[in-house]
């Protein structure tokens, strides 16, 4: 696996720029990959590896970077909790472990760096630094995955009855004999409102 500056500035042209989430998110996934002992995710190992992330900031294209877990090659997963947190999961094990960032790791960049005024760069700089187990809460966890969550799983693509719209991955809801998607199924339920 490639160093950690190296790996930093991967994280920062794939963000658009370089900040202390960052940095946390490759520490984050440098831990998970070597807890599970993945040296190459993005290599010989890519397809050993599912990443589930807990936030939609910084830290989470990070990750991405690190790990080559990817939404699109349904090997990241995205769940909306609002935590600076990952699970990783080997899928050739079955072990899995979720890491999380430790609230205390701000008051310990300020320890650490108190000369450095900008909160910004003094958490990049002492995210490099401090240890894993000063940053990091970890936790060796089970996650049950069903054979569609797995990357690569194919399934057959249904059209709903009622917008007609396809609907990939078995994620569609039988009611009364029809084949709905998961707007047309519960309306008020929907992220987006139709304006016609």
């Amino acid at each position: 696996m490639q160093n950690l500056e190296e790996l930093l500035e991967q994280a920062k042209t794939a963000h658009g720029h370089l900040c202390a989430g960052q940095v946390l998110g490759v520490r984050m996934a440098l831990r998970g990959c070597q807890q599970l002992g993945i040296e190459d995710p993005r290599g010989k190992d890519r397809k050993r590896l599912v990443t589930f992330v807990e936030i939609d900031r910084c830290a989470t294209d990070a990750i991405a970077v690190v790990t080559g877990c990817r939404l699109g090659k349904r090997a990241l997963k995205f769940l909306d909790w609002g935590k600076m947190a990952a699970t990783f999961v080997d899928l050739s094990t079955g072990r899995a472990i979720r890491i999380t960032a430790r609230e205390s790791s701000k008051d310990a960049a300020r320890q650490l760096h108190p000369e450095i005024e900008n909160k910004n760069q003094q958490q990049m700089l002492a995210y490099r630094e401090l240890p894993d187990e000063i940053l990091f809460a970890e936790q060796w966890v089970r996650v049950p995955l069903d054979a569609r969550e797995f990357p690569g799983y194919k399934s057959e693509r249904v059209a709903c009855a009622l917008c007609g719209e396809g609907i990939n991955y078995d994620r569609f809801v039988l009611r009364e004999g029809q084949t709905l998607c998961h707007g047309c199924a519960a309306p008020e339920m929907r992220y987006y409102q139709p304006l016609d």
